[in-house]
């Protein structure tokens, strides 16, 4: 069993990494924004409720993203393990995270940051913004999510650094260095077959 936490700053490749990581791993991916989409489209409780946040243009409450998450979770595909992409993004949901583990008596095997410069980052995200047609993506609002990142998620970096499972990964180059990187760390997690 393999359970692995992907995170970093907006635009450092976690979609992208939490893909290939999965795949390499034999596992899924387990993003928030494929759960909404998903519970959205299957008109689920849940799904309904987050649909009101998301076309208010609001984050979904923690209650309803914990609830979609325990339930994929508890899906039979995601028993030898997952790669987390987007959750937990607070030390509240990290408490929730660990409460739906204990009770499946597992825990999460290792942490991955994936790090990249913040200039870095802008500029790259205003490239995609430039390249999607994004004009949402301003250079405000780029810093801005760097700054929600920093406050609300960069807490969890010391507690999984006590917990000895956070890895670190300059993830600055291209796509194939990164990834060798991520796997570099993977391959102490893969169960021996």
């Amino acid at each position: 069993m393999t359970t692995v936490l992907l995170m970093g700053p907006p635009g450092a490749g976690k979609g992208t990494h939490a893909g290939l990581l999965a795949e390499h791993l034999g596992v899924p991916v387990i993003a928030t924004g494929d759960l909404f989409r998903s519970n959205i489209a299957d008109g689920t409780e849940l799904g309904k409720a987050a649909r009101g946040y998301l076309d208010a243009g609001e984050y979904v409450p923690d209650e309803v993203t914990n609830g979609m998450v325990r339930d994929r979770l508890a899906e039979p595909d995601a028993g030898p393990g997952f790669v987390l992409d987007g959750y937990p993004r607070t030390l509240d949901q990290a408490g929730v995270l660990d409460d739906i583990l204990g009770r499946q008596g597992r825990s999460l095997d290792a942490a991955l940051v994936l790090q990249v410069q913040p200039d870095a980052l802008v500029h790259r995200l205003l490239r995609r913004a430039e390249l999607e047609h994004r004009s949402d993506d301003t250079e405000d609002v780029i810093r801005r999510r760097f700054e929600i990142y920093h406050d609300q998620t960069a807490p969890l970096f010391d507690l999984y650094a006590d917990r000895g499972i956070h890895h670190e990964v300059d993830a600055s180059a291209d796509i194939d260095t990164v990834r060798t990187r991520v796997w570099q760390v993977a391959v102490q997690l893969k169960p021996a077959a």
